[in-house]
C-alpha cells in the first residue's frame, strides 16, 4: 500500500509540473494530497491524515478550484510560463528542498509532545486520548497548539484571511469592465 500511495503521489506531482491546463493541475493536486493523507493513515497518524483530508483536500483545493473557475475567462485556460520562470522555479524548488532537508535533520518536537504520550504534558489526563504506539495524544497536540502557540495559530489564520480577501479584490477589480470615465464602479 505504501508503494502504491507513494507512486500515486510522485506521478501526480510530476503531472502537475508538466501539464499546462489549470483544471487538470487541480485534479492532480487532489491526487497528490490524497496520497499524502493515505500515507499518514498508514503511519497511524490519524489526526494528521484527517487534517490533510479536511483542510487541504476538502478546503484549500476546493477554494483553488473555485478561484480558478470564477476568475478565469476560459475554463480550459493553459499556462505558458516563460523560460526564466521555469528556471527560477527549479532553483527555488532545490533551495526549498534543501531547507526542508535541513529542517528534518535538525528539528525536534517540543518536549511536551515528543515524550511518552499524555503523561508528559502538564495537566493532561493519562489515558484520555488515543495514542499510536506510545506517541503523543491528540489531546496533547491540542493543548500545545491552543496553549503556547495560540497567537501564532491565530496570526496564521488572519494572514490567510487577508490573502484571500486581497486575491478576491484583485480578481474582481481586473474583471470589471471599464466605464466611459475610466474609473471602476
Amino acid at each position: 500500500m505504501f508503494y502504491l500511495l507513494a507512486a500515486l503521489m510522485v506521478a501526480s506531482a510530476w503531472a502537475i509540473v508538466f501539464t499546462s491546463n489549470i483544471v487538470r493541475m487541480a485534479v492532480y493536486l487532489l491526487l497528490a494530497l490524497s496520497g499524502a493523507a493515505g500515507l499518514y493513515f498508514l503511519l497511524d497518524a490519524e489526526l494528521l491524515g484527517a487534517v490533510q483530508l479536511i483542510v487541504y483536500v476538502g478546503g484549500t483545493l476546493i477554494l483553488i478550484i473555485f478561484g480558478v473557475m470564477l476568475t478565469s475567462r476560459e475554463i480550459g485556460m493553459a499556462l505558458k510560463p516563460k523560460p526564466w520562470e521555469g528556471a527560477a522555479g527549479v532553483v527555488l524548488g532545490i533551495v526549498l528542498a534543501g531547507v526542508l532537508l535541513l529542517a528534518q535533520v535538525y528539528s525536534q518536537l517540543p518536549a511536551e509532545i515528543s515524550s511518552q504520550g499524555a503523561g508528559a504534558v502538564p495537566g493532561a489526563a493519562s489515558g484520555g486520548g488515543a495514542t499510536s504506539g506510545g506517541g503523543a495524544t491528540v489531546e496533547a497536540f491540542g493543548k500545545v497548539i491552543l496553549g503556547r502557540y495560540l497567537l501564532v495559530f491565530e496570526v496564521a489564520g488572519v494572514l490567510l484571511l487577508v490573502v484571500m480577501v486581497g486575491a478576491a479584490y484583485l480578481a474582481r477589480r481586473t474583471s470589471w469592465p471599464r466605464s466611459a470615465g475610466g474609473t471602476q464602479p
